[in-house]
């Protein structure tokens, strides 16, 4: 869904159903029909319907006729950005221990690191009738319209800051476990160490990095800029850059993956390396960021900077229900959990 990027939280109009009708010049029952199927509504008309909704940002609410007045629907929706990755589903089992605590149940939702789809998502999330929403937001760049199309339903963003936002937001240190590995390679002699991550749209990796790299100019080094390089969660797209590293004349002695999901690709290639008959203590050392399961039975030693998904999902829902039961209520917060000790 598309919309107006000059809404604010305070006096913006919310889009009504009439309002997509009068764009798209059909009636209110074609809108309805679309929106419940489409039966009956020649593709055309669909269509200008759905780009009257997407430029409106409108958000259906189909569920409200199922409720009574006041009621309550007793949903929270969660939105994560891959469904894969065993970090984001910690995560959601942190949400949901508290939410169940609460008598609530959980709708969760992934967007598979796309702008478009969280704001679909978040809108299929509001036609629900959600009573509150937990982001982690994607890692492409978009301005979040939908976050000014909320009204009351209050939100918490998790992991990762949401720009242009003024949010409820919960982060891990990630700059004091950037500084940490840094810290550590250094210690080890390392001199050519690379860095795989998102850091131009990912506020996580952005931060390990520049805490990381302040370290290194502290001791008078600094990444060589063609050992950072920026990669989506992707593990082939991990794996290829590791190959570029490791084909150079002068490959690196340490690769940080900003992620787990980088460093599976980063140990997917070192496999390959391995099968074809290099040498363990040829290969560069790995330091990880985030759980990597079993990776005290990988051949490659590899140094696990381990974060708290579950802790940081539990406080995102102990943030949302403090909002929504009155608890709190004024200007936005921002938590940030310490980094558990290294594996």
């Amino acid at each position: 869904m598309r919309a107006h990027d000059d809404a604010s939280a305070a006096g913006a109009h919310i889009p009504t159903q009439k309002d997509v009708a009068r764009l798209a010049g059909v009636s209110a029952v074609t809108v309805s029909r679309t929106l419940a199927g489409g039966k009956n509504v020649r593709p055309d008309l669909q269509q200008r319907v759905i780009d009257a909704v997407r430029q409106l940002d409108y958000l259906p609410n189909e569920n409200a006729r199922n409720l009574r007045p006041g009621q309550q629907s007793g949903l929270i929706g969660v939105s994560i950005t891959n469904l894969s990755n065993p970090f984001y589903g910690t995560f959601a089992l942190g949400v949901e221990e508290v939410v169940n605590e609460r008598g609530r149940y959980m709708l969760l939702g992934s967007t598979a690191e796309s702008a478009s789809r969280e704001t679909d998502l978040i809108g299929n999330f509001m036609s629900r009738r959600v009573e509150g929403l937990i982001v982690i937001p994607a890692g492409e760049p978009a301005p979040r319209r939908w976050v000014h199309r909320l009204g009351s339903v209050p939100i918490v963003v998790a992991a990762r800051r949401l720009a242009d936002a003024e949010v409820d937001t919960v982060l891990m240190d990630d700059a004091e476990t950037g500084r940490r590995v840094a810290a550590d390679l250094v210690r080890e002699g390392h001199r050519r160490i690379a860095f795989l991550g998102n850091i131009v749209t990912v506020s996580a990796h952005r931060d390990r990095y520049e805490a990381a790299l302040a370290v290194l100019q502290a001791a008078g080094l600094d990444f060589d800029q063609r050992l950072v390089r920026g990669v989506t969660n992707d593990v082939p797209d991990a794996a290829a850059h590791t190959r570029a590293f490791l084909d150079l004349a002068h490959p690196p002695t340490a690769i940080i993956g900003a992620n787990n999901r980088i460093t599976v690709g980063i140990l997917s290639e070192y496999s390959a390396r391995l099968a074809a008959g290099a040498a363990v203590e040829d290969l560069p050392v790995v330091a990880a960021f985030d759980q990597l399961e079993l990776s005290e039975l990988l051949r490659v030693p590899v140094r696990v900077y381990a974060s708290d998904p579950r802790g940081l999902g539990r406080t995102a829902a102990r943030m949302l229900f403090e909002r929504l039961d009155g608890e709190v209520t004024g200007a936005p917060r921002a938590a940030v959990l310490p980094p558990p000790p290294v594996e």
